[in-house]
């Protein structure tokens, strides 16, 4: 199966604070890419603050995998065997995709501190996005390795293998591509909306260009990626995304990451705002790292290029054809529902993610008139190596809410009385798989230790039931907060949706993504279902401006006259907050779970080798004023000359 669509999610990040460079794709990626690396610097060193839940610790375990990891098909004895996902723990060196080409260059010093400031990396991505244009876009097209990653598994270990084979210089290069910290991705592209910049997240643009002979190529972002590993995308709008691997990490130790480099811009920003009244010190920041730009690390950048046979060219070709064909047959629209959100409905005595999961199963039944499987995953990471449990969202009291609802003859406080009951049901069921007492783990470790051991499979396994059980028509999961715009994955199953959310105060954000279905008119029937919630319920939020004479008496008997409105009074709040549960990992549908015992330790890429890989960009950067500066060994800064020319 290819990561495209069917395994990596995505998350788009909201808009940088500093205008200055939140709309500039170099200065935008800079900011981000310093931020990432304070953030791999603490991790290095073990130093960063550890994840809590309501005051209790959660794993780290999954971190050791966010940073130098890719997940490596495997070809033995002609058999594609299951993958492996490597990950060197003393990874120094960051990658960067550029127009389809590869290049990367030395960030962290030994220690773990920093190696370059941010207007060094404005220096060193100026020198990439320059050389990068350099070459033909039709000859880059046919010449993008990242490519191959979006082969189905089988067919990406038969190429892998013959790049290796082909000479001790592939080889190398994709050491050095496997073991970087992760791959910064500039595209040549700028979204026109917000459903675009979520497709474009999730797969890339697709675009079909003719060289002068005629013959059609892609010129699309989709090939402009490395699914293997953790990315960074930055589109020349400025507009930001991650996409990344998931074997070994989880969407809650993703958002960890995301929000941490988010949030450091804002500090970062915040503080060049009040540095001139207090110190840089006065606003603190959570990634202090140490950062040492002393010029001792070669840290210029290195084009990466491949010696590629012709099988391989031939096979980037079909992985390119293919890969179109995917993107054609996927749908992705992004509903922002600013009506209501947390505050409405917890104001209302009722679960945020409960209450979105029930959405999302009205929608469904409203639209084609049926009741069917729903998957959401549950954090378990306060357990040690823990994951996630699977949720089942159609429960016997969601399919009764939407049966009753999608009536004419029930009264409206019937209708929300059935929502209600299902949303009850759905956040015990959630509190009992967070605690670890969910099923669906522990039958698919057992069908996995009978597979590893050449067991006999129970029966169960083969069972219509248990199969009907894991046809996953829409596949969900809740994760994010003020840092994400959106966040979402493609659907699990041919006739399903995948259907990514994030629950604001004030609004409800979906990414809403299927193969040949009605994305959009779902969509739809998402927001009119909305609409008519918030009519149900009435504004219990809006303000009334009483007479200050009114007694206290008056306002119980106005109260009265309202129909009994809901008590969202502070102490009752209190009490709602209390028996709220979130489940806020992304899903782990695709079977990585039996992947962690084949996570393995990568051997340091030799730092000799990293020197000896790759051109040199010695670059002039001609800036607007007219001004030459040349990138220097060392810290990539660059020294100003003349240039009356």
């Amino acid at each position: 199966t290819s990561p495209v669509l069917n395994l990596n999610p995505f998350f788009l990040l909201e808009d940088g604070p500093d205008q200055k460079t939140a709309t500039s794709q170099v200065g935008r990626a800079a900011t981000l890419v310093f931020s990432s690396l304070k953030f791999a610097s603490l991790l290095f060193t073990e130093s960063l603050h550890p994840d809590l839940f309501r005051g209790t610790p959660l794993c780290m375990a999954q971190f050791r995998h966010i940073f130098g990891s890719a997940r490596i098909p495997i070809q033995s004895g002609g058999k594609n065997e299951r993958d492996i996902v490597t990950s060197d723990p003393d990874s120094k060196h960051m990658a960067v995709l550029c127009r389809g080409q590869l290049y990367y260059f030395r960030a962290l010093h030994d220690d773990g501190a920093v190696a370059l400031k941010e207007p060094d990396l404005v220096n060193i991505l100026e020198a990439i996005l320059m050389d990068s244009s350099k070459m033909e876009e039709s000859e880059r097209a046919k010449r993008g390795v990242g490519v191959l990653t979006t082969l189905d598994r089988g067919r990406w270990a038969l190429v892998r293998e013959s790049l290796l084979k082909q000479s001790d210089h592939n080889k190398a290069a994709l050491e050095i591509v496997d073991s970087a910290l992760f791959v910064l991705v500039l595209d040549d592209f700028a979204p026109s909306d917000i459903h675009e910049a979520a497709a474009n997240c999730l797969h890339g643009s697709y675009k079909l260009a003719a060289d002068k002979n005629e013959d059609f190529y892609q010129s699309g972002t989709c090939i402009n990626r490395w699914y293997d590993k953790l990315q960074l995308i930055v589109c020349t709008d400025g507009s930001a995304g991650v996409n990344f691997e998931h074997s070994a990490v989880d969407g809650h130790t993703a958002l960890r990451y995301v929000s941490d480099i988010f949030a450091d811009t804002v500090v970062s920003f915040a503080q060049s705002i009040t540095k001139t009244i207090y110190s840089k010190d006065h606003i603190p920041s959570h990634l202090n790292a140490p950062v040492r730009a002393d010029g001792s690390l070669d840290t210029r950048p290195k084009r990466l290029e491949f010696e590629i046979n012709p099988y391989c060219l031939e096979q980037m070709h079909y992985a390119e054809s293919l890969l179109g064909d995917q993107i054609l047959a996927n749908e992705s629209y992004v509903l922002e529902f600013k009506e209501f959100g947390k505050t409405f409905i917890t104001g209302n005595k009722m679960s945020p993610d409960s209450f979105v999961q029930m959405s999302i199963l009205l929608a469904y039944y409203k639209l084609y008139g049926e009741f069917v499987c729903a998957y959401e995953p549950v954090l378990t990471k306060r357990f040690l190596h823990g994951r996630t449990e699977a949720m089942r969202s159609a429960t016997p009291k969601a399919k009764l809410f939407c049966e009753c609802w999608c009536s004419s003859f029930p009264t409206r406080k019937e209708k929300i009385q059935h929502l209600q009951d299902a949303i009850k049901e759905h956040a015990s069921i959630v509190k009992e798989c967070a605690a670890g007492k969910g099923v669906d783990r522990h039958l698919f470790a057992l069908k996995s230790i009978a597979n590893k051991n050449n067991l006999p499979v129970p029966d169960l396994f083969d069972d219509s039931g248990y199969k009907k059980l894991n046809h996953t028509y829409l596949s969900t999961s809740n994760c994010g907060n003020p840092s994400l715009r959106l966040f979402g994955f493609g659907p699990v199953v041919p006739d399903g949706f995948g259907i990514g959310y994030i629950i604001r105060d004030s609004g409800l954000q979906y990414t809403v993504t299927s193969k040949h279905r009605q994305t959009e008119r779902f969509v739809n029937t998402l927001a009119r279902y909305l609409h008519e919630v918030k009519e149900f319920f009435g504004e219990s939020e809006k303000i009334v401006v009483r007479n200050h004479r009114q007694s206290s008496q008056e306002m119980e008997i106005d109260n009265f006259t309202k129909g009994n409105e809901p008590d969202v009074s502070p102490r009752n709040k209190t009490k709602v907050a209390q028996d709220m549960m979130y489940a806020d990992a992304f899903d782990d549908m695709y079977g990585e779970t039996t992947m962690m015992d084949r996570v393995k330790r990568r051997p340091s890429v030799d730092a000799k080798k990293l020197a000896n890989i790759g051109l040199d960009l010695d670059l002039d950067v001609v800036s607007p004023g007219g001004v030459k500066r040349k990138l220097s060994a060392g810290t990539g800064r660059g020294e100003y000359q003349n240039d009356k020319k």
